[in-house]
């Protein structure tokens, strides 16, 4: 295996990663407004559930950035070239997201937690679909040249493929919050995110089963090679691992259909870049004109010195972020008797007449 082989490999970890540890916090933002309407105490458990992992979550998007800029130069400028506009949105969104966490208890008002939870909401709506897009295109291919340049416009995303890969991720991170708030809250709570979990589920198995058939059936960039027939297998299994997790939630089992919806993730990703390899990032003006593994790396020295820097390194991020979740394992609920608090001030008391002197 060439070490450019190795970092394809390694940063479709890093993706993978990303969406199963991001996913969740993405759903519990789009749930915020549905699931947390009865009473802002559920809204600050659900933002409460998230609160000590959501910024460590997102190291691992800029770790695959950071790996992909320096393993694959080509590849990420020809990609964020291409996608600028669609990343520039997906930026803000996460900056406004991140910013809306910090400020939303600043003040004790009604109105100033709406705008933040509204915030919030979009700030996971956006990325959630628009990574699906993204990756959509990606495993498509792009109009590229013989230059490397994108020749095509914004519309050019904006394919049925694609579409239907941002509503994929849309749903299947949805029904990751929703088993995530299962697992972590309690009451009533916890009970409207099982039933969540159950119709979003659905909804997840059709969409995502439609994405991954059609990625196989048009898009491989082999098909007969073991690759092909390990992206097919791959993609099964994210199937299976699917259904596998609705079932578990209807029988009340949220820890293992947690589980089950991150190997779901951890397939398809698995599957989606199987089925790319060896391209990196196709052209649908010519296959001459495709950045592969081979032609997009960096020279081989660079390439070794990543590879010692990823081995001494990489072992203890894992261990702090697992260290973390293990902290901060156990479930999150509001404080005792806070439930009555109302959210706005009661009305006064009608003050008694007093008799003129």
């Amino acid at each position: 295996m060439h070490l450019s082989d190795l970092w394809f490999i390694l940063i479709a970890v890093l993706w993978a990663g990303y969406f199963v540890l991001e996913g969740f916090d993405f759903g519990t933002g789009i749930l915020l407004p549905f699931l947390g309407r009865a009473h802002d105490n559920d809204k600050r458990v659900m933002i409460n559930s998230i609160g000590p992992v959501w910024d460590g979550n997102e190291v691992w998007l800029l770790t695959a950035g950071g790996a992909t800029f320096a393993a694959f130069p080509a590849w990420y400028a020809a990609m964020f070239s291409a996608f600028y506009l669609p990343l520039l949105i997906i930026l803000v969104a996460l900056i406004i997201r991140g910013v809306a966490f910090e400020y939303r208890g600043k003040r004790d008002s009604d109105r100033w937690r709406a705008g933040w939870d509204s915030a919030i909401f979009l700030g996971s709506l956006v990325p959630a679909v628009l990574w699906g897009v993204a990756f959509g295109n990606i495993v498509r291919g792009i109009p590229l040249n013989a230059a490397e340049h994108f020749t095509g416009n914004f519309f050019t995303f904006l394919n049925l493929y694609a579409l239907l890969g941002g509503l994929t991720t849309l749903v299947l991170f949805t029904l990751h919050g929703a088993l995530f708030l299962a697992l972590r809250t309690t009451g009533d709570l916890r009970a409207r995110a099982n039933r969540t979990a159950g119709y979003v589920g659905v909804v997840a198995i059709v969409a995502g089963a439609g994405f991954l058939a059609w990625t196989e059936a048009s898009y491989r960039a082999s098909n007969t090679s073991g690759e092909g027939i390990a992206s097919v297998a791959l993609a099964a299994l994210a199937a299976v691992a699917l259904i596998v997790a609705v079932f578990l939630n209807r029988l009340g089992r949220e820890g293992a259909a947690f589980a089950a919806n991150a190997v779901t993730i951890l397939a398809a990703v698995a599957a989606l870049f199987t089925a790319l390899y060896p391209n990196v990032l196709p052209s649908t003006i010519s296959p001459a004109y495709s950045l592969t593994t081979a032609n997009a790396a960096s020279e081989a020295r660079t390439l070794a010195v990543m590879t010692v820097v990823a081995c001494i390194f990489l072992p203890f991020v894992l261990a702090y972020q697992a260290w973390t979740y293990w902290v901060f394992r156990k479930r999150v609920f509001a404080p005792a008797g806070s439930a009555k608090r109302p959210t706005s001030p009661p009305p006064s008391p009608p003050r008694p007449a007093t008799r003129p002197s």
